[in-house]
């Protein structure tokens, strides 16, 4: 079920093996992205998802977004 999370649950969440996954374009992946953060970008989520996700280990998406 998605839930927003905070900071600090996102490190303990990736500690514990969770998948994080940044939904930008490409291009500003490139140029600003977590580290460790898979790039699917939110257009192809649902074909580039079950290719590069490993099941049964729980996932954090994330979009920053400047405006």
């Amino acid at each position: 079920m998605p839930r927003n999370i905070d900071r600090d649950q996102v490190r303990d969440l990736t500690a514990g093996g969770a998948q994080l996954v940044e939904v930008l374009p490409p291009a500003e992946y490139e140029e600003r992205h977590l580290p460790g953060a898979l790039s699917i970008p939110l257009q192809r989520i649902d074909t580039q998802a079950p290719e590069q996700l490993e099941p049964g280990r729980a996932v954090i998406v994330y979009c920053w977004d400047s405006a």
